[in-house]
């Protein structure tokens, strides 16, 4: 039986902590009460909370005041702050400083639990993100290559096999599977990682210019060729030459590069002696080369000098544990210096994901939704598949706490509206191009509205004065 969750409950009045410490209680929830900061904070040194649940207006230091040092000591622990005034003001004071959520007091008792509640599936979702990111160290991954499927062990494990033999290796897989990456993993974790790993794509030039890219030419073998040039299989001695979709390979180049296998020797366009090189060669292709054979559009002698040892890496949509992995990994690198976490809805929906362009198409979506996301939390609204999957537009409405606030004060649906614009703006730090966004309005509407609301506050002032 699973421990169960606790909340720091800080009140400096005894009757408010015995009647949160009672509802907790109640709740199935073990509470621990403290009467001011100081003494939250020397429990919270002697133990681990799952949720901090704070007044603000405390003698000596605040509520803001103890949120700040938690942040500093237990920036894993989500702190709910509560206030007595309904001021909006206060509120985004504490959401700016790294508060998770805050209620107004009086509150209703499902409205407390229900931010709690809140607070330990993001505290369960900080901890999972943690766990990946360990695991990213450990047995999840192998050279560059990231994945714990079953068919990525599989890989890790031939990959440690072949890595110092000199055999070919033919590396088979959609767009975007990682052929290349794994072609780099054989040759730097192999007996060659201290020599030269050249890769070219067969597909990105014509076949006159590709034949002299990977062999060389001499001075005049052809127009322009000013000065003699050493091709890539030179450049490669002793290491590794990676030939990406080798299946577009014309069938003229593909009987010399037969020849260089078979020989281990290279001759220059325009040149008549040859030259010995010591390569290993790592071929790549999203084709069916055997249907390529069969068509004779592929030799079938090279096909067999190629795939000594075959490699077949699976689409991601047929290794879904790994897109939790993956994720996280172009998280790291493309945001090295920001906290920022998956939400459980936004990982949610990245598994659903098809994934056609495979694990290009995933770091494509992770580094889309790290220009968008605005807080310390990657939502489904940030992903670019989120409309068309149904992502609720919830994920983006103010918490009810807020509608509570604005209902005991009175407030017109105009200043409603206004503090809601006031407070997405806070959050996403001035940024008029994601606020409009997240309120679903355009750009020209939100700078509307804020010239409206300056012009009106002036006049205020003007009046004052």
């Amino acid at each position: 039986m699973s421990e169960p969750r606790s909340v720091l409950v800080v009140d400096d009045e005894p009757a408010m902590r015995e009647m949160l410490v009672s509802l907790l209680d109640e709740s199935g929830i073990r509470a621990q009460p403290a009467s001011s900061a100081d003494e939250a904070l020397a429990s919270s040194r002697d133990a681990e909370f799952d949720a901090v649940l704070s007044d603000i207006r405390m003698p000596g230091k605040s509520g803001l005041a103890l949120l700040a040092e938690l942040r500093e000591t237990r920036p894993e622990t989500p702190v709910v702050l509560m206030t007595a005034f309904g001021s909006i003001d206060s509120a985004v004071e504490a959401m700016r400083l790294g508060a998770f959520d805050y209620v107004t007091k009086p509150f209703k008792r499902e409205s407390v639990l229900a931010s709690l509640e809140r607070a330990f599936e993001h505290r369960a979702l900080e901890q999972e993100n943690r766990r990946l990111r360990r695991a990213l160290d450990r047995t999840t991954s192998f050279g560059d290559l990231i994945g714990a499927s079953l068919a990525m062990r599989e890989i890790y494990a031939l990959i440690r096999k072949i890595s110092s033999s000199r055999s070919n290796v033919l590396i088979t897989g959609e767009s975007g599977t990682g052929k290349e990456v794994v072609a780099r993993t054989i040759h730097f974790t192999g007996a060659r990682a201290s020599a030269a790993f050249v890769p070219i794509n067969c597909t990105a030039m014509p076949e006159g210019l590709l034949e002299s890219e990977l062999f060389g030419h001499v001075r005049g073998a052809f127009t322009g060729a000013h000065t003699a040039k050493r091709g890539l299989f030179a450049e490669a001695d002793g290491g590794t030459i990676f030939l990406d979709e080798i299946g577009d390979m014309s069938p003229a180049l593909q009987a010399k590069l037969l020849r260089v296998l078979q020989d281990h020797e290279i001759r220059p366009v325009g040149g008549n002696k040859g030259t010995r090189v010591d390569v290993r060669v790592i071929a790549a292709t999203n084709k069916d080369l055997r249907k390529a054979v069969a068509a004779g559009l592929f030799r079938q002698d090279l096909y067999y000098r190629l795939n000594v040892i075959a490699i077949h890496v699976p689409p991601l949509r047929e290794r879904p544990e790994d897109v939790a992995l993956l994720a996280h990994a172009f998280i790291g690198r493309h945001a090295p210096e920001r906290k920022i976490a998956l939400s459980r809805g936004a990982l949610e929906l990245l598994q659903r994901q098809p994934w056609e362009g495979n694990a290009r198409e995933l770091e494509n979506a992770i580094e889309r939704a790290l220009l968008l996301a605005s807080g310390s939390e990657i939502l489904p609204a940030d992903l670019p598949f989120a409309e068309a999957a149904g992502s609720p537009s919830s994920a983006r409405e103010p918490a009810p706490d807020l509608l509570e606030a604005a209902v005991g004060r009175q407030l017109s649906l105009h200043e409603l509206t206004a503090a809601y614009t006031d407070r997405i703006l806070e959050l996403v730090k001035g940024n008029k191009v994601k606020a409009a966004r997240i309120l679903g309005i355009n750009r020209r509407t939100l700078y509307r509205r804020n010239g409206a609301r300056a012009q009106r506050a002036a006049q205020r002032r003007e009046k004052e004065s």
